[in-house]
Formats: C-alpha cells, structure tokens, sequence
C-alpha cells in the first residue's frame, strides 16, 4: 500500500524498468513510488489543479503528466526538476502519451482536440480537431506517424500526424471511449 495522495488518484503509470511508480491526482501533485519498498521517492508540485494523467518517457529520464490547469508539463524522473510546460489546450487535459522514440508527447484534451508536442522544443508540432466531444484518450502508434484518439462523442479516429489528415472514424460504442492501446505491430487499435 503507498500513500502519500491527499485526494483521489486518477492514473498511474510504471516506469520502463518496472521499479519505479507514478501516480497523478486531484491533489495537484504528481508522484514517484518505489513500489518493492512501499516508499514515496520523489513528490512534483507545480500543477494549479487536478492532475488526470501520467505516463513515464519510454528512455525512463521523463514523466508527463496532464492536468485540469490546461497544461502538460515534463519532469525530470530523477530529480523530479520541472523541464518543460506545455500550454495550447483550452480545457482539461485527460490523456498524455509519449512516442517510442521519446521525440513526441500526444495529449487529448475536454476542449475536443488532440495535440501532439516536439519534446525537445516543447513546441505544438500539429493540433487536430474532429471530435464532437472531450477527448478522453490518445495513444500513438508504435512507428510515431499516426495518432489514434478516442472521445466522449463515442469515436475513435485515426490522424496521421504528417499532413493531421483524420485516416479513419471508427463507430460502434454506445458510451465515452476512455481507452485505447495499439498492438505491438501497429495493425489494430483495442479500446
């Protein structure tokens, strides 16, 4: 049992070596745990409200985390040191997620678009808009050139990062879409 949240967790997210914990929460705080020691190593404030999303950079160096402040930020996992805030969305930021070469951080915002960020610049490489609803999820693809996103408004959709042309709208749930994952090959889409 780790504790440390003064309010509810609303995601985690293990680091690449699955020694280390992150955990985001409406106490505005972001949180590192070394789970085999049931102890708090590293505790990052900055965010100015809820915390709804984390996810751990694929090299294990960053964690980004999204926030109801409209901002994502980047934090160095050592030193818990805030490097980077990104600021575009106009609402709740629900979903952050890095690309496998650690270039790229996607994030799907309440204001219903999708924006996907130049890491070492902290610059909006590309924002794509569709969804008729929040977006609750992003997940890139594991090549990096395509992002799919799924919404409140009960679609998937399919960008490609490129050209943000929207590939594909997929249909067929009768509620929020509030996950999504790609197959290791990068063929299919779960949700």
């Amino acid at each position: 049992k780790l504790k440390g949240h003064t309010e509810n967790v609303n995601d985690v997210s293990w680091s690449p070596d699955g020694k280390l914990l992150a955990s985001g929460s409406n106490d505005k705080s972001v949180r590192v745990w070394e789970v085999a020691k049931g102890r708090e190593v590293k505790k990052r404030n900055g965010h100015t409200s809820d915390v709804h999303s984390v996810s751990w950079s694929p090299d294990g160096k960053l964690i980004a985390s999204g926030s109801d402040d409209q901002s994502i930020r980047l934090w160095e996992a050592r030193s818990g040191r805030e490097v980077k805030k990104l600021e575009g969305h106009s609402d709740t930021v629900r979903s952050v997620y890095w690309s496998l070469d650690d270039k790229m951080v996607a994030s799907g915002s309440d204001d219903g678009t999708i924006r996907v960020w130049e890491v070492s610049s902290g610059c909006e490489v590309r924002k794509l808009e569709g969804h008729a609803g929040a977006v609750r999820c992003v997940c890139l693809s594991p090549d990096g050139n395509v992002v799919a996103s799924g919404s409140d408004d009960r679609t998937i959709r399919v960008w490609e990062i490129g050209s943000g042309h929207q590939l594909k709208k997929l249909e067929g749930h009768t509620n929020k879409v509030r996950a999504l994952g790609w197959s290791p090959d990068g063929k299919l889409i779960a949700s």
